[in-house]
């Protein structure tokens, strides 16, 4: 391709990633998570000489409002004319200076910081609710990434994510960096980042790659899909399908494509979207390492990051199924919840120079197009992107339909690029293949209380099964999806950050730990694994697997002195 096309291509679609460092607005409240996120935005500005802006709102007019309408409910010792006036003055000194002095000492304490650390601080105090005043500034345009806690100073045992925190995300214009942990270091574990072929996925890697480079920290880029969702989906319409309408759903084809589609074509889309990801990292000279995982999306990516031990979770805030309008994809939002380490949520763009010239010079005949048109609207784009992407490979700039055939034989190996003409499914085609169950999975399955989810498991582990080519389920295609449902299955909701915690036992001694710590969590009443009464319960866990001869109760004080491993979640406690 001549380098003039390329050129004109690359300039007509220019993306606005890596989002710089230089002006970063952070929210200050004065809680551990805020002023963590002090610390975190000092180290990612420090380096390019930046500024940072520290912004506290304070609701004067609603305190004032607020007041006003106590008046009337007042004791009676309060309900006379000197009184009340008094409680005015006082109030209104309250509202006046106040509040002022409060926001003044948060931008202080900041400031201290800034200054150390020889990197300029800014204000603002601005007079409202804080997720509006936050949003109002992030409108303005003089920002390029806000930062926050998420949680603030109402935070309480059982949340994960302040109200505050949600909104804003939800209604930021810029990069978001949401910090989840109060000891964690950007730095203190690998950055990883979601690829899911977006321009917003790719966008993020590459400010990953430029908070990687001050940090020195390794980029992993992981793509996750799910390749049980149809199989779970398909037997339920299976089971509701009349015998015409299972006629004329053709039951036996849409099972056999789907199954060819999202086994071998989704996950070499997913593949071809980590290849991409690799040139673009290889072009700023970056090694980064690159991950295809299965499963639910954000359940997947969790799981990864707790196994890396990452520090910084980077994803789009939409991905590439997004509708126009869309706030916050469904995977991104789950993950700032359950994400144990801090999140990144990026809107700034990259448009691989590949994808850019194959969009930009290849054209595709009517029967080409017609043919893609076919396709389950789910895949479209994503089989359009690939086809491309071989097609600019193998140096075409038209598409045909036998072009389009061969990629999807290669794809999906088995099927051709149209709908296949057959017989109608008869009423006992409308079934999947039933399995065997041995007596270990079908116990692992029955260990989940919520029937909903078990049946959602049990379909799951038949699909893995399938794809593992079995005759008979095992405990090894149940507990992957088990694991999940084991939360529900125990009754007991655990905080991220101890569920992460969790993770870092030895598999070996990972169930009987966990059981351990849930019966002390409810000996003590609770119904949350968190705080105190989870420090507790790991503590009654390490006394379990490393026994002492004078201590055989459980620990009283939530965690006494003992000298048994110690299982750490973020490295600070003992």
């Amino acid at each position: 391709m001549p380098i003039a096309l390329a050129q004109r291509a690359d300039s007509d679609r220019q993306g606005t990633a890596p989002v710089s460092f230089g002006k970063i607005l952070v929210a200050l409240d004065q809680s551990d998570y805020a002023n963590q996120a002090v610390n975190e935005v000092i180290s990612l500005t420090g380096p390019v000489s930046g500024t940072i802006t520290g912004i506290h709102a304070y609701a004067a007019k609603m305190h004032d409002r607020r007041f006003k309408q106590m008046e009337g409910g007042l004791p009676d010792r309060y309900r006379y004319e000197t009184e009340m006036e008094h409680q005015r003055d006082v109030h209104e000194d309250l509202i006046g200076k106040g509040l002022g002095i409060i926001s003044d000492s948060y931008h202080d304490n900041a400031r201290i910081r800034c200054d150390r650390a020889g990197v300029a601080f800014h204000r603002l105090s601005p007079e409202g609710k804080n997720y509006a005043c936050i949003i109002e500034a992030a409108n303005t345009g003089k920002f390029d990434v806000l930062a926050l806690g998420s949680r603030g100073l109402g935070a309480v045992a059982g949340s994960t994510i302040g109200s505050v925190c949600e909104r804003v995300v939800r209604r930021s214009p810029i990069d978001v960096l949401v910090i989840k942990d109060r000891h964690l270091k950007i730095g203190d574990g690998p950055i990883v980042v979601g690829i899911d072929g977006s321009d917003q996925s790719f966008g993020v890697l590459k400010t990953a790659m430029a908070i990687a480079r001050q940090t020195g920290t390794v980029v992993h880029a992981l793509a996750a899909y799910d390749p049980y969702y149809h199989y779970v989906a398909f037997n339920k319409i299976a089971d509701v399908l009349s015998d015409e309408a299972g006629k004329v759903f053709r039951f036996k084809e849409q099972e056999q494509l789907h199954e060819e589609l999202i086994d071998d074509g989704i996950a070499k889309i997913y593949q071809s979207h980590l290849a991409v990801a690799r040139s673009v990292a290889e072009e700023e000279n970056i090694e980064i390492v690159t991950e295809l995982v299965a499963g639910k999306p954000f359940q997947a990516i969790r799981k990864y990051v707790e196994d890396v031990k990452a520090s910084l979770l980077m994803v789009g805030k939409t991905g590439v199924h997004a509708d126009e309008g869309l706030d916050i994809g469904g995977n991104t939002e789950n993950l700032l919840r359950v994400a144990p380490c801090h999140v990144w949520i990026g809107q700034a763009t990259h448009f691989p120079s590949l994808d850019v010239i194959a969009q930009e010079t290849i054209m595709w005949s009517e029967e080409a197009d017609a043919m893609m048109s076919r396709a389950p609207d789910f895949v479209q784009g994503m089989a359009r992107t690939a086809i491309i992407r071989q097609a600019h490979e193998e140096g075409h700039t038209f598409i045909t339909s036998r072009f389009v055939e061969s990629v999807m034989k290669k794809m999906m190996p088995g099927t051709s690029g149209g709908a296949k003409a057959g017989k109608p499914s008869t009423p006992d085609e409308k079934k999947f293949k039933k399995f065997d169950w041995s007596d270990e999975a079908t116990a692992v399955l029955n260990k989940i209380r919520d029937g909903g989810v078990r049946e959602n498991v049990r379909l799951r582990a038949e699909k893995y099964a399938r794809r593992d080519a079995a005759t008979i389920i095992l405990p090894n295609h149940v507990k992957p999806f088990a694991e999940d449902a084991q939360e529900e299955a125990s009754g007991l909701e655990w905080a991220a950050a101890y569920l992460a915690r969790l993770q870092r036992v030895p598999e070996t001694f990972r169930g009987k730990a966990r059981q351990t710590i849930e019966d002390y969590v409810r000996t003590q009443g609770q119904n949350r694994v968190d705080g105190e009464v989870a420090e507790g319960g790991f503590a009654a866990a390490r006394k379990v697997m490393c026994p002492e001869p004078e201590a055989t109760e459980y620990p009283k004080n939530h965690g006494p002195k003992d000298h048994g491993p110690k299982y750490h979640g973020n490295g600070k406690h003992s």
